[in-house]
């Protein structure tokens, strides 16, 4: 099951004396199955987002003020998944086999659906990412997956930055929702998941070869989507925010056989043609659309438009008019 657009919940959408009770119904109970407490003197503030990819949850939280958790009674309901939590920001105290640890920024730890456990996230300005991924799918690629359980994940792994990093990038772009492009994502998720954790050899060598060169191109890509609109977007800009060098970043191009020059041309020249013929912007004439995808030279922009489709953007606009009055 997915969903094509991510699912928002907030304390704030409920009235304040009656907050922390709608919230351990419709958050705790109905939708995250778990029991919510909330901390006293800390007040309940909670912003949760979730997307839901075949094979993978992605969740993200912000607030604080709460101890949420899977209980006996909960753990009814059969869930067995595994789920790689992410402290990006503040401390967060996990809990889970009898264990608990304090999780600074960064930081990240295994946990299982299956057994009792969970959280407590003391301070309001508190932000977690959680991956839900089924045990059945996950686990083979792991080296030990109930020995990772509750085991700390430190910060400077740079498999778990190169994830935090990919996953922000999706969640931060349209890209995410286009239902032909999940399994490339779950598929990046699992590898880079897999390679945080610890993962078998063989899941490893094909991480190497797939996961985590492509996952990088992957975020690289998504990246680039979320800023086509930008004049400036270069690959020296692109390659400084990913923390690689431009070299590295027009290698991984190539062996794609294209370029980052003209990933980004044919990206923008797709979103101008999709505007052109969507009725939602016939209020944008042809050189504001331009614009909006990052074309500041009106005249090279027609040029490549003809050269890139065959038709002028005024032949593509004039056809969707004559359907739009049809």
């Amino acid at each position: 099951m997915s969903d094509a657009f991510p699912r928002r919940l907030s304390t704030d959408d409920f009235p304040e004396g009656d907050r922390v009770a709608m919230w351990r119904e419709v958050f705790g109970r109905l939708f995250a199955r778990l029991d919510i407490e909330p901390l006293p003197d800390v007040p309940l503030r909670c912003d949760f987002t979730s997307h839901a990819l075949p094979g993978l949850l992605i969740s993200s939280g912000t607030g604080g003020g709460v101890r949420q958790s899977r209980t006996r009674e909960l753990l009814s309901d059969g869930n067995d998944d595994l789920a790689l939590i992410i402290n990006l920001k503040g401390s967060a105290i996990m809990f889970q086999r009898g264990l608990d640890f304090t999780f600074g920024e960064q930081e990240a730890t295994l946990m299982s659906s299956s057994e009792v456990g969970g959280m407590i996230r003391p301070t309001t300005d508190h932000h977690v990412l959680g991956l839900r991924m089924p045990r059945a799918a996950i686990a083979p690629l792991l080296d030990g997956a109930d020995r990772s359980i509750m085991r700390r994940i430190p910060r400077d792994t740079a498999a778990l930055q190169l994830l935090i990093g990919y996953v922000g990038a999706l969640r931060n772009n349209r890209a995410v929702a286009d239902p032909q492009l999940h399994p490339l994502i779950v598929n990046h998720v699992y590898d880079l998941v897999a390679a945080s954790v610890g993962a078998t050899r063989d899941a490893m060598e094909i991480a190497k070869g797939r996961g985590l060169r492509a996952a990088r191109l992957a975020a690289i890509r998504v990246d680039i989507l979320a800023r086509l609109g930008y004049g400036d977007l270069s690959a020296d800009g692109i390659a400084a925010r990913h923390g690689i060098s431009s070299r590295y970043l027009r290698k991984l191009f190539e062996e794609e056989g294209s370029s980052f020059s003209s990933f980004v041309l044919t990206e923008r020249m797709v979103r101008v043609r999709r505007m052109l013929v969507d009725r939602r912007y016939a209020h944008l004439n042809i050189a504001q659309i331009a614009h909006e995808n990052g074309f500041g030279d009106i005249s090279y922009f027609n040029r490549a438009f003809r050269g890139h489709f065959g038709a002028t953007p005024s032949d593509f606009r004039d056809a969707a008019r004559r359907e739009w009055l049809a």
